[in-house]
Order: C-alpha cells, then sequence, then structure tokens
C-alpha cells in the first residue's frame, strides 16, 4: 500500500484479518476452545458500572465545580469508556448466548450513557468488521471532508475533544440507518429511563451523564484506544492497518487494546484475548504494537505524518 500527500492509504487488497484467522485456524484449531460468551460481564457491567456510574450521577449534584469536574474526569469518564467498551462486547454477543438477550441488556448499560447510542453502533460496528476500511460502508473511518478541514495540531487537538460527537454524526451522514425496531427500542428505554431520573432527581445526573460522555472520547487517556486500533503511524509500521495495545489500561476497557486479536477472532470475549496471543504468537509477536495510549493521543496531534487521512481505505465492493 502506497501513502498519497494529503490523502488516504488506499489499498486494493483485502483486509489483513480474514487471512489471518485462517492460517492461525489451521495452525492452531484448538483455538475454537476460545469462543463463546464470558458469563462474568454481565456482573461486571450492573455492579462495577452502571450502578456506580448512577450513584455519581446522583451524588456529586452538590459539588463545587472543581471536585465535580475532577470526579466526572477521573471516574466517570472511565466508567463510561468501560460502558462503551461492554456494549461492544454485547454488540458481538459476547456477555450472553442468546442475541437477543445481548441486545436487551445492552440498552440496560446504555442508560448511564444518556443518550440512545447502543442498537445504531451494533450495526454499524458489525460492518466495520465485515467492511474494514471500505470507501462509504466503514463509517469508523473519517470522512474526506473532515480530513481536509482538520489539519495541523490545533485543528486535530479540536477535532479530539469533539470526536465522540463527530463518531455519532458520521455514520448519519455517509449511511443512514433505517427506523428498526431496534432502534426504537433503544431511543424508547433510554428515554423512559432519562424521564425517570429527571422526575427523581432533576436534571443535574443527566448532564453529568453527557458530561462524561464527551471526557471519555476527548483527551482521556483510554480515549486513546479510539486512535491507536486503526490510525497508520509511519514511525511504527506504515504497512500494517490495526495495532494492538498490551498496557495496564486494558484492565479498565474490557481488553480492548488487544485489537488484532478482536479483529482476528472477533467471537472471542474480553477475557480471553491475551490467551489467543499466547496461544498464537508467531502470528502476533512480530506485529508493530502501541506501547501507550497517551503517547498515542499526543503524537496524533504533534507530529506532522499523522492525521485523518491516516487510515487505509477500500473501493467500495459492497451493493
Amino acid at each position: 500500500m502506497a501513502e498519497v500527500a494529503h490523502d488516504f492509504i488506499w489499498d486494493d487488497g483485502d483486509e489483513p484479518h480474514a487471512e489471518r484467522r485462517r492460517r492461525i485456524m489451521k495452525a492452531h484449531p484448538e483455538v475454537t476452545r476460545l469462543f463463546g460468551h464470558e458469563w462474568r460481564s454481565k456482573y461486571i457491567c450492573v455492579f462495577a458500572l452502571v450502578i456506580p456510574q448512577i450513584w455519581l450521577a446522583w451524588a456529586t449534584t452538590e459539588l463545587a465545580w472543581p471536585a465535580y469536574l475532577a470526579v466526572a474526569y477521573v471516574f466517570g469518564a472511565t466508567i463510561t469508556q468501560a460502558l462503551f467498551l461492554a456494549i461492544h462486547e454485547l454488540a458481538h454477543n459476547l456477555v450472553f448466548k442468546k442475541a437477543s438477550h445481548n441486545r436487551y441488556f445492552a440498552m440496560v448499560v446504555n442508560w448511564p450513557i444518556g443518550i440512545p447510542y447502543c442498537a445504531a453502533f451494533r450495526d454499524y460496528h458489525i460492518e466495520h468488521h465485515k467492511w474494514q476500511g471500505a470507501d462509504g460502508v466503514d463509517t469508523d473511518v473519517p470522512s474526506r471532508l473532515e480530513a481536509r478541514v482538520v489539519r495541523g495540531s490545533l485543528a486535530k487537538a479540536a477535532w479530539m475533544c469533539c470526536q465522540i460527537v463527530v463518531y455519532a454524526l458520521r455514520p448519519v451522514c455517509i449511511k443512514p440507518l433505517r427506523a428498526t425496531p431496534a432502534l426504537a427500542a433503544n431511543w424508547a428505554a433510554q428515554l423512559a429511563f432519562d424521564a425517570f431520573v429527571v422526575c427523581a432527581w432533576g436534571w443535574g445526573p443527566i448532564l453529568y451523564f453527557v458530561l462524561c460522555v464527551f471526557l471519555a472520547g476527548g483527551l482521556h487517556p483510554c480515549a486513546g484506544h479510539f486512535i491507536s486500533e486503526h490510525y497508520v503511524f509511519p514511525h511504527l509500521n506504515a504497512k500494517q492497518e490495526t495495532y494492538s495495545y498490551y498496557g495496564p489500561l486494558n484492565r479498565l476497557t474490557w481488553n480492548v487494546g488487544y485489537h488484532n486479536e478482536h479483529h482476528d477472532f472477533c467471537n472471542v470475549p474480553w477475557s480471553r484475548l491475551p490467551a489467543l496471543n499466547a496461544l498464537a504468537p508467531e502470528f502476533y509477536d512480530g506485529l508493530a504494537v502501541c506501547d501507550s495510549w497517551v503517547g498515542v493521543l499526543r503524537d496524533f496531534v504533534a507530529r506532522d505524518d499523522v492525521g485523518l487521512c491516516s487510515r487505509v481505505k477500500r473501493r467500495t465492493r459492497v451493493a
């Protein structure tokens, strides 16, 4: 693949994960033992994420602004990022055996985010896996308009602060979804929860939820995974389009740093991704990795050779 200045990295070949998946399956047929759901995930969602975040939204309403912002950034945004990634696990049906149970439970996990999100994310994210980098299909890749407008360190920093809004609006502009019962149910469940919160405690908790969404998707250490996963960093490996991160922040983010492993086998739950890496070291040890999500955020803003064009795109081959 060859990089063109001020343009995306266009690749005429297939995405790399299907071929590596085939090779790993041939070399290690026992990999299938890692497939399936993780029964502990639902308890982590309820008792470590949903309930604590709702409690924090209520408990912080009387705090002074400095303490309020500190709690929202350190605790609230970290929990919100974990909620995003719990919904990611649910989108792959890795929490319950039945797909419908994953869909319904995702709406509960969505509650402390404050904005209906899980149903649309599921549809767009499955296409991201199926058609990685496909122009006009994979809405994880920035649009041409974004790439033209967002240039230079200040613009990239501003884009990163608002990227959660961009991630929400980009799919609507590039490939709008048709209304479905799942989307309607997600909106109904979320609006009902929000109405209950407002009636019980006022608007303060809702504002807390939304603030945490912005903080979690902006200049937050855990937000580094948004950049590290698929942006091509020439100083790491200009021929690689997916990067893994094996650092300590995986403990807070459902091992999403194991991103090559996840794309190779998206039916392996978060808790078994390290085992997948250990099972097939000959396929993963030679790949470039991201050493620091904070470093990724810094490099994305500061380096001139990295920007919104630093993504691999493929000509659309789907209807």
